[in-house]
């Protein structure tokens, strides 16, 4: 792809791998999107072919960007992020994440402009997407770098990149150099529906050599190929002979821990007044991930990762 360059937001220097005992956090790195979020929070059923009232905000957004930013509001590790945009708002996004503490690097795309979601929330917090990908699945593995890595504890990949051919590329080859330095690797699956368009086994075997998937509970059904009446418990453990560690999230029902086969953790969810569900998830991994980089084992992870998502799901927006 022609006509992108690269763009480092500024932040700490690179730490070193994490050490038993007291010192420095390795770094976490996201790959994953950046779009623009268009977020419509409406209270009475949508009336077709006229007005429905709405608070309707535009905000920076996108799973892998949200998740870098929770990462970085609740733990020690310095957070970078590649992703790419289109140079109508790279300045604005490179603004927000670099006030939410993430150290960005992002590809400026002079083709297709930054990827937009549109949410459309009801009264139950809950949300639905209409999304354009624009800029953000065309990342590709010109835009990877092997230095990206240096100092880095931990690689974490949204599944939106699996979505694309060119983006696909681009994280196989990250997730290969990771494991090459011995850096453990995170996937979020992003999408039941992107999921059941490309297929799960086609998914599954490109993060087979992930250390851990985070799927939600229509994403883990999807992806065991269980039938609903299964229940989230069998599914996830059959991943778990997948992927060495598997955490579903479940919403107001907490979060599941699966490891090579069995149910290892159950974890409540925190209390909280939702208004919206739209970053929730990405708030469970990003506190999830950095407690695990500061030395939690599975199960308090996921308290940390839904004591976040408690937190998100009491504004607007995917970001803290």
């Amino acid at each position: 792809m022609t006509g992108a360059r690269l763009t480092t937001g500024p932040g700490p220097a690179a730490g070193p791998c994490p050490a038993s005992g007291p010192g420095p956090v390795g770094a976490l790195l996201v790959v994953g999107d950046v779009v623009t979020d268009v977020v419509a929070v409406y209270r009475e059923p949508l009336a077709p072919a006229t007005d429905t009232a709405a608070r309707i905000r535009t905000l920076p957004g996108g799973a892998g960007a949200n998740a870098a930013c929770w990462a970085a509001r609740t733990g020690p590790a310095e957070v970078r992020l590649l992703a790419r945009v289109g140079v109508e708002s790279a300045g604005w996004h490179e603004r927000a994440l670099v006030d939410a503490g993430v150290r960005p690097k992002l590809v400026i795309d002079r083709e297709e402009p930054t990827g937009t979601v549109v949410a459309l929330v009801g009264k139950d917090a809950e949300r639905t997407f209409l999304t354009d990908s624009g800029a953000s699945l065309r990342l590709s593995p010109d835009d990877w770098a092997p230095a990206l890595l240096d100092g880095a504890a931990h690689l974490h990949l949204s599944g939106y990149l699996f979505f694309a051919d060119s983006s696909r590329d681009l994280a196989l080859i990250a997730l290969r150099a990771a494991r090459a330095r011995g850096v453990p690797v995170s996937v979020d699956p992003a999408s039941a529906g992107f999921l059941a368009a490309l297929g799960p086994e086609r998914f599954l075997a490109a993060v087979a050599r992930a250390d851990v998937l985070l799927p939600n509970e229509d994403e883990a059904g999807l992806l065991a190929g269980l039938p609903e009446s299964a229940g989230v418990a069998r599914a996830a453990v059959e991943l778990s002979r997948r992927v060495p560690l598997v955490v579903v999230t479940r919403g107001a029902a907490g979060a599941l821990v699966a490891e090579a086969g069995r149910i290892t953790a159950e974890v409540a969810a925190e209390a909280a007044e939702a208004v919206d569900s739209t970053g929730a998830g990405d708030a469970f991994t990003g506190g999830f991930l950095a407690a695990r980089l500061a030395g939690a084992d599975p199960a308090a992870a996921a308290r940390a990762g839904c004591r976040a998502a408690a937190v998100a799901v009491t504004r607007p927006g995917g970001r803290p």
